[in-house]
């Protein structure tokens, strides 16, 4: 019976939503402005949607159907539910190839969810969404150049590569030389991405909504939120320059001390538009390419602190965060003109490609993300429980707030060690955390219900550095802790001294300053200690 009345919501599902996404399409034809753009919606959009339901439907009734009558915490349970997970992730997967585009960065988006979304989901994404990304064909890369600068590609460039160096969910990029000489990366939108982005969001939306109606305790609706805010500003590349562009001006101006190390592709703004962006083509490593980072003469330990210490500055000093930066988005060179250290070692300096997905820290969500964060460090309750509570988790989320940021259980993280955040990235610590997960999935649920959204994109900006640091260095380090505690730190004083300055907030700033640094030494040693603890044993 139970079977029968779920394949029926199925049908409904497929049913209703295709009629209505027929009915909206023909709407558009008749409408519309531009006839043949409306057409491949018209064609294409009713198809689309009709995978959505189908795959929603099909992902309902597996996990109802398989998990019937098997008891809660039972062996039998756990096995088959892994097995549902890992099926659904395919049929997720396959979903977003073959719709493409905002169904890409959707898959992306899940990939990086790690721990917050069952782990087969995050493992399936994450192997495929980065590198199997559409490629569009020469022609429809023509199409884009004669609609945004009127010519094709070897008119406008003495050299174009008609195959793409890379492909990501909403455009690919190509190496290019200018007429005077300057090697470039010409980043062109996917046709396709003008089509059918409103519809597609439109349609995910709805098999979001409806799900969630069915099954309450599945509330995703804050990643469609998302989606429909930074979607347009990424679809928009003039916006992506500006991002680059801002961004290496507050490192000069807020962050001088580290402005040398940092770096962004210069623009040619002669050669941009909206749905095309034209760069200096940087050669560097990978940032997860431990074998080439080294073969450079760069040690991946000075890389995981400069990726550390560039990405605190941002959130704590700046305001202003760049929140997609996984591996392809960030390369390694040595410095320019640095010359190699007694050691033979040479200083690394971070290029970060990709600029299309920031977000703006008001001052109060700044200072109070900084002081919990130095508060985590510092093992500090009382300040988790406070700041926690003023970004929005509540007096009765605020652990879980606390264990998501960190990845450690609460009683870790309010442990006075020196490493009592460190993640070992073993085998033990997956599974530790991906049982929290699972056992308090409403609440982590609910949890991202509450949250701001920039909160949100915040925590999806750690997911991604923590994979980067357990890329570089096998796990996480004390170091990497220690960096986030002094720049969390320095923005606390810092906003201090903005909002009174006078002869006493000045002694208690310098005050402050004196006990970090003692904090930290303090730390450090305590640190040693432990390292030559552990090698005497």
């Amino acid at each position: 019976m139970a079977t029968r009345t779920l394949w029926r919501i199925g049908k409904k599902l497929a049913l209703v939503s295709t009629a209505v996404c027929v009915g909206g399409a023909a709407a558009t034809v008749a409408t519309s402005d531009d006839p043949e753009r409306a057409l491949k919606l018209f064609t294409a959009v009713p198809l689309r949607l009709a995978r959505d339901s189908v795959t929603a439907a099909s992902i309902v009734f597996d996990y109802e159907y398989a998990l019937w009558g098997l008891p809660e915490g039972s062996v039998e349970r756990a096995k088959v539910k892994h097995e549902v997970h890992l099926r659904s992730a395919r049929r997720l997967q396959e979903l977003c190839f073959r719709n493409g585009g905002i169904y890409i960065k959707l898959g992306q988006h899940i990939g990086q969810l790690e721990y917050l979304v069952p782990h087969e989901y995050v493992q399936t994404m994450r192997e495929s969404m980065l590198n199997r990304c559409p490629v569009s064909s020469y022609d429809q890369v023509c199409q884009v150049f004669k609609k945004e600068l009127g010519e094709t590609p070897d008119k406008i460039f003495s050299e174009f590569d008609p195959a793409p160096i890379a492909s990501a969910s909403l455009a690919q990029v190509h190496v290019a030389c200018t007429h005077d000489g300057k090697k470039v990366a010409v980043k062109v939108q996917h046709t396709h991405m003008t089509d059918t982005a409103a519809a597609d969001h439109a349609t995910v939306q709805f098999i979001v909504n409806t799900i969630h109606r069915f099954f309450p305790s599945f509330d995703y609706r804050w990643l469609i939120d998302e989606m429909s805010e930074s979607l347009p500003k990424e679809l928009n590349f003039l916006v992506e320059a500006k991002n680059s562009e801002k961004c290496l001006d507050n490192f000069r101006k807020l962050s001088p001390h580290i402005a040398d190390y940092v770096y962004a592709p210069k623009v040619y703004w002669n050669l941009s538009t909206s749905k095309l962006l034209t760069m200096e083509f940087m050669d560097g490593a990978q940032v997860n390419d431990v074998k080439t980072i080294q073969k450079l003469g760069i040690q991946p330990k000075e890389v995981a602190k400069l990726v550390s210490q560039a990405f605190a500055e941002m959130m704590f000093k700046h305001g202003f965060v760049h929140c997609d930066p996984h591996a392809a988005n960030l390369l390694v060179r040595p410095l320019p003109s640095s010359k190699r250290s007694i050691l033979g070692k040479k200083k690394p300096q971070l290029i970060i490609l990709d600029h299309g997905l920031y977000k703006d820290l008001d001052f109060n969500t700044r200072t109070n993300y900084a002081a919990l964060w130095k508060a985590l460090i510092f093992a500090d309750a009382n300040a988790i429980k406070e700041n926690s509570v003023k970004l929005g988790a509540g007096e009765d989320l605020y652990a879980l707030f606390a264990g998501i940021l960190t990845m450690r259980p609460w009683n870790r993280v309010v442990d006075p060690s020196v490493d009592h955040l460190v993640v070992q990235g073993s085998d033990s610590d997956r599974s530790e955390l991906q049982m929290y997960a699972s056992q308090y999935f409403s609440q982590i649920s609910e949890l991202l219900r509450r949250l701001p959204r920039v909160i949100l994109l915040m925590l999806k900006t750690n997911d991604c550095l923590r994979a980067v640091n357990n890329s570089l260095l096998q796990g996480s380090s004390p170091h990497t802790f220690f960096i986030i505690g002094r720049v969390s730190s320095e923005a606390l004083i810092e906003a201090k001294l903005l909002q009174k300055k006078s002869l006493l907030r000045w002694l208690n700033v310098w005050l402050d300053e004196i006990l970090l640094e003692a904090r930290l030494f303090g730390m450090r040693i305590a640190f040693w200690l432990l390292q030559l603890r552990k090698a005497l044993c």
